[in-house]
């Protein structure tokens, strides 16, 4: 794009002054992970490319389908059944030729965490999954990259800004609920979840362009069924004992005690036991061994995982085999 379209381009937000030249070339120069190109990653990698962030790379597997339309208004009819990412990058492309927009159609995991992650300045969580919002977590905060993390369910959801100087996600949630609704069961507004999406995409901004005071260490919530937002700090949010890490399918052992917590599927392996949650107090492993407790989301693997880490203090692991 020409010099004179460009700053023509970004002039509004350019005038001002936590901004500027300087400012916009910053965003310029950024890298930014995006996990998730549905109702939250549509509005924050639109916002992204809008404001001129340079490099956005983008992982979803999942395709375009038509019960998500009404809060993923970047796609099309026409493009059911296509890749998410690449559809998404496509539709990026033509809102902003100075992106470089990757399309990556994978599942995020701890196997490929690391390597995403490491190659960005920030990460945005928007796959509103308990595993991947943790793998990001543990991931972010190990590498010291700051994460923005999100949620939004029916009429209500929340925006976190993670890791680098500030506490975890684990720190703001040492515990997960038992049982967790989805899109699927209990529903969502689309004007809800781009709202939150609009706001992760404002702080991911304002950490790359370092404004103060700094989002990361901030939760902002909205309840579009009362009309209110709220939020706090979280700053000196203590960090868990013991967290229980995810893992990737690649990354079990020929020697783990793998066990099945769904009663809706049969073992993902053969040589997998089959447990519901709540036997797992009747668990005695042998000594020395490392215990991988899945379920489809991981939700249940955390709990159980928190259920043994009280009776039993060997190695624990999780698996979510819906990645």
């Amino acid at each position: 794009m020409a010099w004179g379209l460009r700053m023509t381009r970004y002039a509004r937000q350019m005038i001002l002054p936590e901004i500027g030249t300087q400012g916009q070339a910053r965003l310029g120069r950024a890298h930014v992970l995006v996990v998730g190109a549905g109702g939250l990653g549509v509005p924050v990698v639109q916002y992204l490319a809008g404001a001129g962030v340079g490099r956005i790379t983008l992982v979803d597997a999942d395709a375009v389908a038509a019960h998500n339309l009404h809060r993923q208004p970047l796609y099309r009819m026409d493009q059911i059944g296509q890749p998410k990412a690449h559809a998404a990058a496509a539709a990026l492309q033509a809102l902003n030729p100075d992106v470089n927009v990757t399309a990556l159609t994978d599942w995020l995991d701890p196997a490929n965490a690391p390597t995403l992650v490491a190659a960005a300045d920030l990460v945005l969580d928007c796959a509103d999954t308990f595993a991947a919002s943790l793998i990001l977590s543990d991931t972010c905060r190990e590498r010291g990259k700051p994460l923005i993390t999100a949620s939004a369910l029916a009429l209500s959801g929340y925006v976190a800004g993670c890791c680098g100087a500030a506490p975890s996600l684990r720190a703001i949630f040492p515990d997960l609920p038992e049982r967790g609704a989805t899109c699927a069961t209990a529903g969502v507004m689309g004007p809800v979840v781009g709202s939150i999406g609009a706001l992760q995409a404002q702080m991911a901004l304002s950490v790359l362009l370092g404004l103060t005071p700094s989002p990361l260490g901030q939760l902002v919530s909205l309840d579009a069924a009362r009309w209110r937002m709220g939020g706090f700090r979280f700053d000196a949010a203590p960090e868990p004992l013991q967290p229980l890490p995810f893992i990737a399918r690649s990354q079990t052992r020929a020697d783990d005690l793998l066990i099945d917590l769904r009663h809706e599927a049969a073992p993902f392996r053969a040589e997998a036991r089959h447990i519901p949650p709540h036997a797992i107090t009747t668990l005695a492993p042998p000594s020395g061994a490392r215990v991988v407790l899945a379920c489809a989301t991981g939700l249940r693997a955390h709990n159980a995982g928190q259920t043994l880490q009280s009776h039993w203090s060997g190695d624990i692991a999780l698996l979510a085999l819906n990645e």
